[in-house]
């Protein structure tokens, strides 16, 4: 499936984003920076560019005002998804103010309500947001993984294969009964039978 790979200025994280010729990358203003140092191709440059300092020289490149209802990076959705994305991978969106991260944690929430699918790659740290649905990880997975619920209440919970498993639980926004579970070298699962999820896995200290 293809992907809509989103850089944003921040702390960079884990990893690289490989894209094929079929996914799209957008540059989030700093984020262009990010890609040009690490060698990463850019299909599209968004932002007002005060991060970059700069307008870059790019064929495709959109030039938004510092005054906006849309952050760079909800715009680079909203873009994503008109060109027909449902999966995206963000980059460079986390380690920096919690007020930018929150706002990015929305835009999962706003994909995964409509059908779509994304997930925050930080520095040791991911999030994912899911909807009336299942996610499965691999034995190879590491770390902790804390579950918490997005609106008054999501039903039918179940956490299998982890440290600590829920059978049909019913989690709700006042108490964090989900948070530092750990994954144990097993096949893992997470569902919802009702309601939406943040995942949060988080690589364990040295």
């Amino acid at each position: 499936m293809k992907v809509c790979y989103i850089i944003g200025a921040g702390q960079f994280g884990d990893g690289l984003p490989r894209p094929f010729k079929e996914d799209m990358v957008i540059a989030c203003d700093g984020g262009f920076g990010h890609c040009a140092e690490r060698g990463i191709r850019v299909d599209m440059a968004v932002g007002d560019f005060d991060s970059l300092g700069y307008v870059p020289k790019h064929p495709q490149v959109a030039v938004l005002p510092p005054e906006k209802d849309d952050t760079d990076t909800g715009w680079a959705v909203k873009e994503g998804w008109k060109r027909g994305y449902r999966e995206f991978v963000f980059y460079g969106v986390t380690g920096g103010r919690i007020s930018h991260t929150m706002a990015n944690v929305q835009l999962l929430a706003g994909l995964a309500a409509k059908g779509g699918h994304g997930i925050l790659v930080g520095e040791g740290v991911w999030y994912q947001v899911i909807y009336n649905e299942e996610i499965v990880f691999g034995k190879e997975e590491e770390g902790y993984l804390s579950v918490f619920c997005l609106g008054d209440e999501a039903l039918g919970v179940c956490e299998k294969g982890l440290k600590y498993e829920l059978d049909h639980a019913r989690l709700t926004k006042e108490y964090p009964v989900g948070v530092s579970n750990e994954f144990i070298g097993k096949e893992s699962r997470v569902a919802v039978r009702e309601g939406m999820l943040l995942l949060i896995g988080e690589k364990k200290g040295d």
